[in-house]
């Protein structure tokens, strides 16, 4: 039994200084206690000691009760238990960015409310504020992302279930074509869906118009474009960044 233990369990015990990048082969087995306590990044490195030749590892988290954790806890504990693929640590440290916050730009707090507005909005967010600045201007806080063009064509501008059957898929499509901002990214996006599915069909082609329509529009300030067979309207923000009256 004890060459058993020797041959297949190979413990080490140690403090959390072995997150630091200590490595020891022979080691295949890690008990961390109270794992609730640690930070998501830390059990990624902590478990990461183990497994590092060719033998199996295990890695055993120990915690209190459920009931008793708390709910940031229960968290990264969810995270560290389905992120177990190879190369999972940037989507793990994406997780520990959405539970901890990101955190003050020009301040001291190292983590915030960020899961109020979402990663992806606060990006935008922090991109717009930074590039009004390089352009020299104030950032404008009641419109933090500018202005939003609202397009309405009148016809059915979408990606139909028959051009693009998984929803996902769809959803994920839809959030690449509205971030595109020049008329390059769209062109590539639009070959792209001509590759993977086939020539668009009608809706799939209206949307595409829109999008194009809403790089053209967005920095001459118009906030809506409505446009029917009988009549069409543009709307323009409060101060457009041109004199619209006619020379």
């Amino acid at each position: 039994m004890r060459d058993f233990y020797h041959q297949r369990c190979n413990l080490l015990l140690c403090s959390t200084i072995i997150e630091s990048g200590l490595d020891v082969p022979t080691a295949n087995t890690i008990i961390i206690d109270r794992a609730d306590r640690f930070g998501l990044a830390q059990l990624h490195q902590l478990r990461g000691r183990v497994g590092r030749s060719h033998h199996q590892a295990f890695a055993y988290l120990l915690t209190p009760p459920e009931e008793a954790l708390s709910t940031q806890a229960k968290k990264r504990l969810e995270a560290i238990q389905l992120m177990e693929e190879l190369g999972s640590g940037f989507y793990l440290a994406m997780h520990d960015l959405e539970i901890r916050g990101a955190g003050e730009v020009l301040g001291e707090e190292q983590s915030g409310e960020m899961q109020q507005i979402g990663f992806q909005l606060y990006v935008d967010m922090l991109k717009a504020a930074v590039d009004a600045l390089k352009a020299g201007r104030e950032p404008d806080l009641t419109e933090p992302l500018g202005v939003t063009t609202e397009i309405n064509l009148h016809v059915p501008a979408l990606l139909p279930e028959t051009y693009c059957s998984d929803v996902h898929e769809r959803l994920v499509l839809y959030k690449r074509l509205a971030n595109c901002g020049t008329e390059a990214e769209l062109t590539a996006m639009q070959e792209e869906l001509i590759d993977r599915f086939g020539l668009p069909p009608e809706p799939a082609q209206a949307l595409l118009v829109c999008h194009r329509l809403r790089i053209a529009a967005r920095p001459l300030g118009v906030t809506k474009i409505d446009a029917g067979p009988e009549r069409s309207q543009i709307q323009f923000a409060p101060e457009p960044p041109f004199d619209p009256a006619p020379s």
